[in-house]
């Protein structure tokens, strides 16, 4: 295989660029024929180097970039010439990403982990994702020096001493230019010059405010995109590879999270490179996209690939090439693009070996997590899952809440917020979804480990409280009520309860009140936390002390710096109500929580429910494990090609 060319970027070397096409060997460009150049994409890994699932702590092999890296090295036995992207959400997502940042922290120049395994592959570039400031600035700075490939991100910059954001430096690297050595199909060699940009969600000022606000800012993707290819186009990049860590929607408005298909509409962009939504592009979710071909893997004639998560995808695109000797530049005659899987959901099988050198790579952080993430915090008394945590209230989010309000009601006290009622916003963050029907808690009685722990909360997030009125209560859990479809209760067929398209780490679960939510209503709130139906309201009995809540009363809600910044579109919460920023994880609030009760009881407490639709059958999806778990009213119905199993539930 060919080693890459030495890379470059336009902020470092100039005079290179200006070279629009240079061969090898002396042959002519006008001789040139079709180049068969493929280009690959890897996104959302979230550090599963491995198919290890920490939190069961047990192998599978329903993810993991060790079986990546094989379909990887495949794709490569298949054509000569090739590129290798990484789309960010590289160094946070499990107890590993964990281990090398907080509890065994990387040592100055250490390669992380995952790079230590995309090294191996020989990666030409990566981007950088909202999750890879989790854990701050400076430690993303300091695995940046030490990546064995070049780093773009165009639309953040760092804040400088003046008060004109026009004038603000980029952070880093926005874009680089590769001289890219490649082979047209008699085998003649040429030099092709590769533009590749990075972009990102401008939202990471909100999600992770703390680590960032002062420091850096964001802006637009599709106004930073428009801005930067023209200067690629002109320091000679001969097609541009545009890395955006942004899903696909129908729609674009400025500052908006996911736009990929905006960028497919911008002159000089060449191939679009997609992630974020953890979904897979091409495929069904999309087909109604307008300017989408699923088949052929374009939007607006421009192939674009989004690589599922956590390496169970490889992307690819496929582009053949020629030169135009009138024009004197490259042109692309074709481009596909295609997901390869490394597991086959029905058989549920492994459609892949996993490459013996990732796990050599991470061999001693990932032993030093496993020593980690077994430790015991506490005894528990009964088991915990996550399975019906949508249906009613749920074990793993009523410990959470637990903890939260433990903390919180802590750090207030003595102070002017001690005699306010201290609520708690969780949300069960493994129920299924588009993470797959294993993406579920299911803790046995017995010992309470760290990997508990981190299965109970998955993400870095830290303990915030917030201020709010309990009108604003009601909004919240408006908003929260988006997550099911509107139930119709004069059908008798079975109905679809859940709205897919809201993510479950959206559906805040308020503790210390009562009341209903009754889906027979449309939501009020659509996916994107817009108003949608102003006179539409699902919360119903909302209580607190037993009595009507009072929409002038005020409360300390216990939540988290994503949800009190403004994660997720909430109304009233905009981070300007904020009354305490912890500096401790949510994670080892749970873990301080469990010690101190040395014992812990799971049970919930039922402050909500699911209004009764007399005669209205519900069809919720979930992991055949729930049957386990069955409340009243459900019966299994079947089980899913996909691996999810199908309940009816009867009121």
């Amino acid at each position: 295989m060919l080693r890459p060319m030495p890379k470059f970027s336009t902020l470092t070397a100039p005079l290179l660029l200006g070279a629009a096409l240079a061969t090898a060997t002396g042959f002519s460009a006008a001789g040139a024929q079709t180049v068969d150049l493929r280009i690959m994409e890897t996104t959302d890994l979230h550090t599963n180097a491995l198919g290890y699932d920490y939190y069961q702590d047990k192998p599978t092999g329903e993810f993991g970039f060790e079986y990546t890296a094989t379909l990887i090295q495949n794709a490569r036995n298949e054509k000569r010439n090739t590129l290798l992207y990484d789309n960010g959400d590289l160094i946070q997502g499990n107890p590993l990403g964990d281990y090398v940042a907080k509890i065994k922290p990387l040592a100055a120049g250490q390669l992380h982990p995952m790079h230590a395994a995309m090294r191996v592959l020989r990666y030409d570039a990566g981007n950088l994702g909202n999750h890879e400031f989790n854990y701050g600035l400076p430690f993303l700075q300091g695995i940046l020096k030490a990546a064995p490939m070049p780093y773009v991100s165009a639309n953040v910059y760092a804040t400088d001493a003046d008060t004109n954001p026009d004038n603000d430096p980029n952070a880093f690297t926005p874009y680089v230019i590769q001289r890219k050595l490649v082979y047209d199909t008699t085998g003649r060699p040429y030099i092709i010059n590769v533009g590749v940009i990075g972009l990102l969600p401008p939202q990471i000022m909100q999600w992770d405010k703390a680590n960032l606000e002062g420091k850096v800012t964001t802006r637009d993707i599709v106004e930073t995109a428009r801005k930067f290819v023209p200067q690629m186009k002109a320091a000679g990049a001969d097609i541009i590879v545009t890395i955006a860590h942004s899903g696909i929607t129908a729609d674009y408005q400025p500052g908006q999270e996911n736009v990929a298909t905006e960028l497919t509409k911008i002159p000089g962009i060449d191939v679009v490179l997609s992630g974020h939504s953890h979904q897979e592009f091409p495929g069904p979710v999309y087909k109604s996209i307008p300017g989408a071909d699923i088949t052929k893997g374009t939007i607006n004639g421009k192939p674009v690939v989004m690589a599922g998560f956590w390496g169970n995808d490889l992307g690819i695109i496929d582009l053949k090439l020629n030169f135009d000797r009138k024009a004197q530049k490259w042109t692309i005659q074709d481009g596909v693009a295609s997901i390869r899987p490394i597991w086959d959901k029905t058989a549920k099988a492994s459609l892949v070996k996993p490459d013996p050198r990732i796990a050599a790579a991470v061999k001693a952080a990932h032993e030093g997590t496993l020593a980690y993430v077994r430790g015991k915090v506490a005894d528990l008394t009964a088991p915990i899952t996550s399975y019906w945590a949508l249906t009613q209230d749920d074990s793993s989010v009523q410990l959470v809440s637990n903890a939260q309000i433990a903390y919180v009601k802590a750090a207030l006290a003595g102070g002017q917020y001690a005699n306010l009622p201290v609520l708690s916003a969780a949300a069960p963050f493994k129920a299924g979804g588009r993470s797959g029907p294993s993406y579920y808690t299911d803790i046995p009685a017995g010992t309470l480990a760290i990997k508990n722990v981190a299965d109970l909360y998955v993400y870095p997030n830290t303990v915030q409280a917030v201020l709010v009125t309990g009108a604003q209560v009601q909004e919240w859990l408006e908003r929260a009520a988006g997550q099911f479809k509107q139930i119709d209760p004069s059908k008798t067929e079975p109905q679809a309860l859940v709205n897919e398209a809201f993510p479950t780490y959206n559906f805040d679960i308020i503790d210390g009140v009562t009341y209903e939510i009754d889906v027979s209503q449309p939501a009020r709130y659509d996916t994107a936390g817009k108003l949608a139906n102003a006179n539409a309201r699902r919360i119903k009995n909302l209580q607190f002390g037993g009595k009507a809540i009072d929409p002038a009363a005020q409360f300390v809600v216990a939540t988290n710096n994503y949800r009190a910044s403004g994660g997720g579109s909430f109304p009233g919460l905009d981070g300007k109500n904020i009354i305490l920023q912890a500096p401790d994880e949510t994670r080892q609030a749970l873990i301080g929580y469990f010690t101190q009760q040395q014992t812990v009881n799971p049970a919930a407490d039922g402050n909500w429910k699911l209004t009764p639709i007399p005669g209205a059958t519900l069809l919720y999806a979930t992991s055949p494990n729930a049957a386990k778990a069955l409340p009243a009213g459900a019966t299994l119905l079947r089980t899913r090609e996909d691996g999810f199993a199908e309940y009816t539930i009867k009121f």
